[in-house]
């Protein structure tokens, strides 16, 4: 019965995904970015319970990898594409909203990669999809009207969102929240990102966590050659 369990909690991180874009494609984004959060914590524990009962399977991993593209590549590209839809001001930028499943392919990509690859126990090589489809939910739901004051948005987003596509699979590595031990010394790195993004989230709600992801891509690449 055990066995079951942690494919179980993968299953609710695929459904997650599964209403996070069904409420994408209806425009209602913050829900969206709701279920990719639950998709998230459902994706943390399906791991960990795997490892705490020692059932962790090949059909397990193949899953998980289901399952994230789901909730982390296609709900984001969703939002991305519904965003850029309903604000396009012309019939060529109609058209070019469905570049915004470009994303769901390199992250179907960025999972493929992580499973052959065997460097990334303690950390990341490329930006993880959670992290990605969090930036890009909360992005939108905290600057929707920001974002679409401009006469040329849908370039600037569409070149944003190629440059977090190359992020998911350059060869950066980038810092994991997985601890050793909980002491200072060798975990500097990890402390300062937790403790900096409180004020973030304080000061700027929920883009605060759009600014917390860009924040742990920079303080990656920054201290890259001590992670």
């Amino acid at each position: 019965m055990k066995k079951h369990i942690p494919n179980t909690i993968t299953c609710c991180n695929l459904i997650s995904g599964c209403i996070a874009t069904y409420w994408a494609l209806c425009g209602v984004y913050d829900v969206a970015l709701l279920f990719i959060i639950i998709g998230a914590v459902f994706d943390f524990f399906d791991g960990m319970t795997a490892r705490l009962l020692h059932v962790s399977s090949p059909i397990g991993k193949e899953l998980d990898s289901l399952a994230d593209d789901i909730t982390f590549g296609f709900a984001p590209s969703a939002i991305i594409f519904d965003f850029l839809k309903q604000n396009a001001a012309q019939l060529l930028w109609h058209y070019m909203a469905y570049l915004a499943f470009v994303m769901a392919a390199f992250s179907a990509l960025r999972l493929a990669k992580f499973n052959l690859d065997e460097r990334q126990s303690m950390g990341f090589i490329g930006l993880p999809t959670p992290a990605n489809a969090l930036f890009w939910g909360a992005l939108i739901v905290g600057s929707e009207e920001w974002l679409a004051s401009s006469p040329y948005y849908i370039y600037g987003v569409l070149a944003l969102m190629f440059v977090s596509c190359w992020l998911l699979v350059a060869e950066i590595p980038m810092f994991a929240l997985k601890f050793k031990s909980w002491a200072w010394k060798g975990n500097e790195i990890k402390y300062v990102f937790i403790l900096s993004c409180i004020p973030l989230l304080l000061l700027l709600g929920v883009s605060g966590l759009a600014a917390i992801i860009a924040w742990y891509i920079l303080l990656s690449i920054l201290t890259r050659k001590t992670t």
